[in-house]
């Protein structure tokens, strides 16, 4: 039977999709990511505060490594990938272990396994559109739902979206391709060209902008469909 329960450790929030005894072996995989990223920080502060494309060496922990190769294909500072990939490894872990269903929702950037179909709801913050999810069928390999918003949440975006989702199996690049997306929305007219850097990216499989009542995709996105969307399901702080 899965268990949906919310987790926090330290500026970690996130909420968990599985059977009960996999919500361990993710919180293991998240305190592990978290140590090894506070370590590597430690010798290099820089990484956690540039917003340029970053470098690390053959020695870094996973979770850097993969947090700064996709940086520099998003063209982002390298933390625009935190969240979707300390979320892409915990489903790994859980996977690892035997799960074939595990979400974690990582502050609005989820990875996902499905053995069955799910539906991942649109938030947009403030904007009319509303009451929409996009459908994910049933799948054996983990997929990255990613969003960034200018007006929604604490990260940093220098856009004004309300909302820059993007899909891809590489969810760290999904994270910081949102991050980039969200950069590149700054008004109606800016929309529908936000999306242009995203063509020399093979990863992505699909976008969503969205800003006030104005919305538009790229790619090959899940179906949007309507939904009664539990917007008390949002992880988020209290």
């Amino acid at each position: 039977m899965r268990k949906t329960a919310k987790y926090q450790i330290k500026e970690t929030i996130v909420t968990v999709i599985a059977a009960e005894k996999y919500h361990d072996v993710c919180m293991a995989s998240i305190r592990r990511s978290r140590a090894e990223l506070e370590q590597y920080i430690l010798k290099d502060p820089y990484f956690k505060v540039t917003f340029d494309p970053y470098h690390c060496d053959a020695g870094a922990p996973e979770v850097v490594k993969r947090m700064a190769d996709a940086s520099r294909i998003a063209g982002v500072g390298p933390m625009a990938a935190v969240a979707g990939t300390i979320a892409w490894i915990a489903v790994e872990d859980m996977v690892k272990a035997g799960a074939s269903f595990a979400l974690v929702d990582n502050g609005g950037d989820i990875a996902v396994i499905n053995d069955e179909p799910v539906l991942a709801g649109i938030y947009a913050g403030e904007s009319p559109i509303k009451g929409l999810a996009l459908e994910i069928p049933g799948r054996d390999t983990i997929l990255g739902i990613c969003t960034s918003a200018g007006t929604v949440g604490p990260s940093i975006s220098l856009g004004n979206s309300d909302a820059a989702m993007v899909i891809s199996e590489n969810v760290s690049l999904a994270d910081a391709s949102a991050t980039a997306l969200g950069n590149r929305i700054v008004d109606s007219t800016s929309l529908e060209s936000a999306f242009d850097f995203l063509k020399g990216m093979p990863e992505i499989q699909g976008a969503l902008g969205i800003i006030g009542d104005k919305m538009a995709t790229y790619g090959r996105l899940p179906k949007i469909v309507r939904a009664r969307v539990d917007y008390e399901k949002i992880t988020r702080g209290d």
